[in-house]
């Protein structure tokens, strides 16, 4: 391990500059950042502290979400605001991790993780992984088919939500998440931030998410990746499907939209014989291999727990 310096800077302009500098990173709960470290799989010369920061706050009204980046998982998670208008998002923190991490691990960070996996996360690039149970079965390509880790992404990928994302020249853009995640290359990113960007802010814009569940299946009940979730959002008027929103973890290289699913369930009255029809087709254009094919019939029932959940909401 090499040593590095620690920056503190004042206010994000100066953060986004110093971040600018090759061999610069960010850390806010250094929960990914340190293990990279200490695995040699990720270096820096100089770590930029982002907690001194003000970029925190928790914003949930009926329809409107904002969240500082610095928000932890916990204070997010277990906001009542945030409960009640936004429970999948609730959900997903609060079943991601363990209590401590979720403590430490921030809103920005925890969208920001890599997959856990040889190729993403070991230095020697002539070792890569071999056929696994948790291999994704959606956006595979010929460089990785880890999925993607965060319970997060899902929640807010199935919100269609934005993120702030300030620069090094101190600009201001607003990034969907769906253009945000970008599958697996030959570099290995699956985001799009440019040297000295930072993630501000989280935002999204549902009036009936207030309807909404997210269910994770895991191999054990704490501290353990999803093998297969389902978030899921429903607006419903008088028993029928008015507009559907769901979208998948353990099972995409990247937060995993189902808009064939979406488009089905539309019209179909809110059931569960009516998400189980339009459920059939959900393992379309899935790739899996014999250690991952039970992901596909997994997904289907745990999207029908999903909507099955959310529709149960008043």
């Amino acid at each position: 391990m090499k040593n590095f310096t620690l920056t503190q800077p004042a206010d994000a302009g100066a953060a986004t500059t110093a971040a600018a500098q090759p061999g610069t990173s960010f850390i806010a709960g250094g929960t990914t950042v340190i293990d990279l470290w200490k695995l040699g799989a990720y270096e820096f010369e100089n770590l930029i502290d982002l907690q001194g920061l003000k970029l925190q706050g928790i914003q949930a009204s009926s329809g409107a979400l904002h969240l500082g980046a610095l928000e932890t998982m916990n204070a997010v998670g277990e906001n009542a605001d945030v409960v009640k208008q936004f429970p999948v998002v609730s959900q997903s923190l609060l079943l991601a991790a363990s209590p401590q991490i979720r403590n430490m691990g921030t809103m920005g960070g925890n969208l920001l993780q890599r997959p856990r996996s040889i190729t993403y996360r070991n230095p020697d690039s002539k070792r890569h992984d071999g056929e696994s149970r948790f291999d994704a079965i959606f956006g595979i390509t010929p460089f990785s088919r880890a999925p993607h880790p965060s319970d997060l992404a899902v929640a807010l990928t199935a919100l269609d939500a934005s993120l702030r994302v300030q620069n090094s020249a101190g600009a201001e853009r607003v990034v969907k998440l769906s253009d945000f995640y970008k599958l697996p290359g030959a570099d290995l990113r699956f985001d799009t931030l440019a040297p000295g960007d930072l993630i501000t802010a989280v935002e999204a814009q549902v009036p009936f998410a207030h309807r909404s569940a997210y269910i994770k299946i895991r191999d054990r009940a704490s501290y353990q990746f999803a093998v297969v979730s389902a978030a899921a959002i429903l607006d419903v008027d008088s028993g029928t499907i008015r507009e559907a929103r769901l979208a998948a973890g353990g099972v995409g290289t990247i937060p995993w939209r189902l808009p064939n699913i979406e488009a089905a369930l539309k019209g179909k009255p809110a059931t569960q014989q009516g998400y189980e029809e339009a459920l059939a087709g959900i393992g379309e254009g899935a790739v899996a291999h014999d250690f991952n094919k039970f992901k596909v019939p997994m997904l289907r029932q745990t999207a029908l727990r999903a909507l099955l959940a959310a529709g149960a909401i008043a």
